[in-house]
């Protein structure tokens, strides 16, 4: 059994308990356990109505859990919460009635309106909603407050991978060689194109501004993402020349979904690292942004070979593969998770014999877990 399961049977057990106690505790108090009779009734009516609490409030945390009420707005929350209560109110006391009865436990009030089970039931279910309404105020207000010790936890480790993701970025994008061989790129095209290197020195300095003041959100536009990434692939072009051809298929409807910064740019930089430049001939570099079903896709396709393996087709790789190692890609899975929990999906796989594709799946409900 989890560790879940065994605090929850043991708290269910330590509360009907404590109940159980406190009510043989009053009724030695009044003096109401004087006789075999008065014990009987005492006892038997207890039992029956522990009993029924501790199924029917199992039951009822079930129903909560199946219909994933303590996923929805607090406003539906509250309803339910009233509803599930009220419910199982009147499904303990008709219970309740009918054992009473059967077991021959009903008080002299009870029997003298026998006659008229309704009346009974629903005095009886003010009771059951009394307890079951404490009950379900501590189950709630006990997983309201473990969701929002998780939320900080997530967003306390959320931050703190954003900063390591943006100082990684950084170096990367300062490092020598990718400086070098831009400002080499550069050098070349000030007498063979002026305006071209022009542009160039322009797209190099957003780079190396968009790293230094990088966003400290959490989220950013798709649109202020592709600037970055469309500066990077237009100097990473200068390199590569004929050898990289750059494609964009963009829906504009999604350049206003909000993505994890960085993360459109760290596959792209991935595609050139472990695809164009590993490819005599070079190859295409290909950036999708659509909408599928209640995903917002976005995908990076490149030319070459998942982990080195030939037309090794449709095959999915983890961040422990060779070429998902590193901080980029792992990054990537970590941050969508803390972000949108289950609901979003990443994967790398070689979608034909000589195309890579690494996709990511962002739910549209923009909410962090």
């Amino acid at each position: 059994m989890r560790s879940g399961n065994t605090r929850y049977w043991l708290l269910q057990f330590i509360g009907w308990g404590s109940f159980a106690l406190i009510n043989i505790l009053f009724a030695f108090s009044f003096d109401k356990l004087e006789t075999f009779a008065d014990r009987r009734l005492v006892f038997g009516r207890l039992g029956i109505f522990v009993i029924l609490g501790l199924i029917l409030s199992h039951i009822m945390r079930m129903v909560i859990i199946r219909v994933n009420v303590l996923q929805r707005k607090l406003e539906k929350q509250l309803v339910f919460f009233i509803l599930i209560t009220l419910f199982f109110s009147l499904i303990g006391s008709y219970f309740d009635m009918m054992l009473l009865q059967h077991y021959d436990f009903l008080n002299k009030n009870e029997k003298e309106f026998l006659g008229n089970m309704v009346l009974l039931v629903i005095s009886g279910a003010f009771y059951f909603f009394i307890y079951f309404f404490i009950w379900n105020l501590i189950y709630f207000v006990y997983h309201y407050i473990s969701k929002s010790r998780k939320q900080q936890l997530d967003t306390l480790q959320l931050e703190s991978l954003v900063k390591e993701l943006e100082l990684k970025t950084i170096k990367a994008h300062i490092n020598p060689h990718f400086i070098f061989n831009s400002l080499n790129s550069i050098r070349a095209l000030v007498d063979e194109n002026p305006e071209r290197a022009r542009r160039a020195i322009t797209e190099l300095s957003n780079i190396l501004r968009s790293s230094m003041q990088a966003d400290k959100s959490e989220t950013v536009t798709l649109e202020k993402e592709l600037f970055i990434v469309k500066d990077y692939l237009a100097l990473e072009n200068m390199r590569f020349e004929d050898r990289l051809r750059i494609e964009y298929d963009i829906d504009e409807d999604t350049l206003d979904q909000p993505v994890p910064p960085m993360m459109l740019q760290t596959l792209v930089e991935n595609a050139i690292k472990h695809g164009i430049s590993k490819q005599i001939n070079g190859g295409v570099v290909r950036v999708i942004s659509v909408f599928k079903g209640d995903f917002h896709e976005l995908s990076v396709q490149n030319t070459g070979y998942l982990n080195g393996a030939n037309g090794a087709a449709n095959k999915e790789t983890k961040t422990d593969d060779p070429i998902g190692k590193g901080f980029g890609l792992s990054s990537t899975t970590d941050r969508l998770s803390l972000l949108y929990g289950n609901k979003a999906k990443f994967e790398i796989k070689q979608s034909t014999s000589t195309l890579v594709e690494a996709k990511v799946l962002i739910p549209f409900e923009n909410e962090i877990r």
